[in-house]
């Protein structure tokens, strides 16, 4: 029977996206680096799968000091990736195969080598380009002292004095990540109207909507004052100086992007989507970035965070359908991405190889996160059942938190890994050309395991269980918008209905495995692996409640 999305006008409200990242998808070149047309030769695979779109991490013209995440020029391809004429072609194959496409945009910093901030650095203090960004005068009698006591989230002060053009000790600039990555002054109109010919650009170029990086940012305490807890953003490597973050003034910038969409939208019927990275600290707070005239969605980042519990689990998801959901839009649920350990590390035991136990786990979570109401974002590799890589040598490590901490701890370069494709020794068809081409970052050999070709092979694989999810929550209405119903279950084991009969039950790996009523169809399972402490396991069924 083939299976086919039921359309709706509001395609993002249970869009399941898929996160390219970019430089570790499908190398074309043979530089060992993945690039856009990589990502255009995947497309039938995505396809295949069953996306509805993809969210490309960022690959305008930049230093890579954060792998992009400082941009140095908005609206260009960095040529490592490609040219505008390959992303123009990336789009148009997408959208032939009817996936959307959305573009990672980095609205709070830049790079220290984007022409305004070289400026800012060639004029004197005071001037109109130094006033794009967060430039002020040291504390102390030679202000050498830096003007408030704030640090980075990726480790040691959030500034860094300038010289002047006279050679002597200057101000110093704000960056809440690493000295490459200036903060823009949202508080200068001339930042604003910036952004805004940026979205036109995309726009004009048919894009279908953005992913906004550090959403909750853009900013700042206008006086600058000093932090209760000045180094909780180093420590936790979350937005929680409220100072530096969730300033109410934000919301502004959010709805005035909403209607630059929306004036796209009132052109030609398509829809296009703001979703934000937003972390704050309550469900009720995120909401307040999805109303009606701000972004679409959000990610809800605490089911990812959540301990591998039931209890934990109602808990977070009720909040988020109580609170976001409320709204008007839809939760945004997230497993992992970019910056997080994987999913099978993360549930089990951070081997090399990953455990049985957080495989088992993982796949649970997964058919679960797709039972949900609302939109799922899916980080590539998660659909292979990919672990962490976590005994790369410090000599590869390229993580900017590495290079500022000297810690290896939540450093995020053993997620990013580039994926393995096809064979049984790297570069695992990851890149093309010579035999001996070698991935930005290397692959293990036992990357072999989880190669696609071998994945899609395996009806028992990961890649099956997520395609055949994907299939039927695009088939069946009850796996739509809408909301869940819990059921009275036994410790151990969390249990929701969808529409009238369609049941998600998640057995958490204490209780004895639930199932289906007698005589009711089993849609799909995510069973725990021989050998492994019973439990963990995950099912939908149709049954007569």
């Amino acid at each position: 029977m083939s299976l086919q999305r039921i359309d709706t006008r509001h395609w993002w409200r249970d869009a399941v996206i898929y996160q390219v990242y970019v430089r570790s998808f499908l190398d074309s070149t043979g530089d060992g680096i993945g690039d856009l047309a990589g990502v255009r030769a995947g497309l039938p695979y995505l396809k295949k799968l069953g996306v509805d779109g993809i969210w490309l991490s960022p690959f305008y013209p930049s230093p890579q000091h954060d792998h992009g995440y400082d941009v140095a020029d908005y609206c260009d391809v960095d040529p490592v990736f490609g040219d505008l004429t390959e992303f123009d072609l990336l789009v148009a194959a997408a959208h032939r195969l009817g996936i959307k496409v959305l573009l990672d945009i980095v609205p709070n910093h830049c790079s220290s080598e984007h022409p305004w901030f070289r400026e800012a650095l060639a004029s004197p203090p005071g001037s109109p380009a130094r006033a794009r960004f967060h430039f002020a005068d040291g504390r102390g009698p030679d202000g050498g002292e830096p003007p408030n006591n704030w640090h980075a989230m990726f480790g040691g002060p959030a500034w860094t004095r300038v010289t002047e053009a006279d050679g002597r000790p200057g101000q110093w600039y704000l960056h809440m990540f690493t000295p490459e990555q200036p903060d823009w002054n949202w508080r200068n109109p001339a930042v604003a109207a910036e952004f805004d010919r940026i979205l036109r650009f995309w726009l004009d170029r048919g894009v279908d909507g953005f992913r906004i990086d550090v959403a909750a940012g853009l900013f700042k305490h206008p006086g600058l004052p000093d932090s209760d807890d000045p180094e909780a953003d180093a420590r936790t490597r979350d937005s929680v100086n409220p100072l530096a973050w969730n300033q109410p003034e934000v919301h502004d910038v959010w709805r005035r992007w909403r209607s630059i969409c929306e004036e796209y939208t009132a052109r030609d019927g398509r829809e296009r989507l703001l979703v934000g990275e937003v972390s704050v600290p309550t469900a009720r707070e995120h909401a307040k970035y999805v109303r009606p005239d701000e972004l679409h969605q959000a990610f809800f980042f605490d089911l990812l965070s959540a301990p591998w519990d039931p209890d934990a689990f109602r808990k977070v998801i009720s909040e988020a359908m109580e609170d976001i959901a409320g709204t008007g839009s839809t939760v945004t649920w997230v497993l992992n991405n970019h910056d997080q350990v994987r999913t099978v590390t993360r549930y089990g035991e951070p081997t090399p190889q990953g455990s049985g136990l957080g495989a088992a786990r993982a796949r649970a979570a997964a058919l679960l996160m797709l039972a949900l109401p609302g939109a799922a974002y899916i980080y590539q590799g998660e659909e292979l059942g990919l672990p962490e890589v976590v005994d790369l040598p410090d000599d590869v490590l390229t993580d900017p938190i590495f290079r500022r901490t000297g810690s290896r701890a939540r450093i995020r370069d053993g997620c990013r890994v580039p994926l393995p494709w096809s064979g049984q020794a790297s570069p695992f068809g990851f890149t093309s050309g010579a035999e001996d081409a070698r991935p930005w970052l290397p692959q293990p050999d036992y990357f072999a395991e989880y190669a696609t070709d071998r994945a899609l092979a395996d009806t028992r694989s990961f890649w099956h269980l997520y395609r055949d999810g994907l299939q039927l929550r695009a088939a069946l209405p009850q796996l739509g918008e809408g909301t869940l119903r819990w059921l009275e279950t036994p410790p151990g084991v969390l249990a929701f209905v969808r529409g009238d009969d369609l049941v998600c039950a998640v057995n958490f790996g204490t209780a004895p495995t639930p199932a289906p009523v007698p005589g009711t169809p089993l849609l799909a399972s995510a069973p725990c692996q021989a050998g492994v402490l019973p439990g963990s396991t995950a099912a939908w069924w149709i049954t007569d409640l």
